[in-house]
């Protein structure tokens, strides 16, 4: 079980000096970094300030992106880019059908997937797109198919911000195919439509789309 596991499921408070040990830094890091506004404000008790493991959450997410290049401006915006994102539930929807598996995320591990391309306005776009949505200390985007042929797009050199571009084009076309093949199998196949729409949809598009491909390839 990793630390973030751990910190989930055993919430705790804790004072500053406790935090910092937790976390591996000195107090006077974590004060630092609630001057920069990089952790939230603690719970204050009278005198004493609380953290809790949300706190202590960020901290290791500092720490480990850090590691990974990213200086403490590029962390502070990437933070404000995340409290803006919309919640999972408002993005994903509730009870509502999907074939797609989202994925659970911590923002070091999105850094991994897209080393050096997880930027503030490549984490805005991402958001605003709706592409990953907030819970907790955590992120989840919304497919994984669609997460892991990003990054292998990212791999072979497009730059994400180029990858976000085109996926805003691929949506536009998507949404009027989908609304083709719905407003066509409502028409004509009344209420055995729903069922039968996505593999037909499907298998239309996917056909269409390779010999769309065979025919660019083919061009000198």
């Amino acid at each position: 079980m990793s630390d973030q596991e751990e910190a989930r499921e055993e919430p705790r408070e804790y004072r500053m000096k406790e935090l910092a040990d937790a976390a591996g830094i000195t107090v006077r890091t974590v004060r630092f970094y609630r001057e920069r506004g990089l952790i939230p404000p603690p719970r204050r008790e009278g005198r004493i300030a609380w953290y809790d493991t949300h706190h202590l959450a960020r901290l290791r997410t500092i720490a480990a992106l850090l590691e990974r290049g990213h200086t403490l401006n590029g962390i502070a915006d990437l933070a404000t880019a995340f409290e803006s994102g919309r919640d999972v539930g408002e993005v994903l929807g509730l009870g509502e059908p999907t074939e797609e598996t989202p994925v659970r995320l911590t923002p070091e591990a999105l850094a991994d997937h897209f080393e050096g391309e997880v930027t503030a306005e490549n984490l805005a776009t991402a958001l605003e797109l709706g592409y990953l949505a907030t819970d907790g200390d955590d992120l989840v985007h919304i497919s994984r198919r669609l997460l892991d042929v990003s990054a292998a797009l990212v791999r072979e050199g497009v730059p994400l911000a180029a990858v976000f571009e085109a996926s805003r084009q691929v949506r536009a076309h998507a949404d009027a195919l989908a609304e083709l093949f719905a407003t066509t199998l409502r028409t004509h196949a009344g209420a055995a439509a729903p069922e039968k729409l996505r593999p037909l949809a499907k298998s239309v598009v996917d056909a269409e789309l390779s010999m769309a491909l065979d025919r660019r390839l083919r061009e000198p």
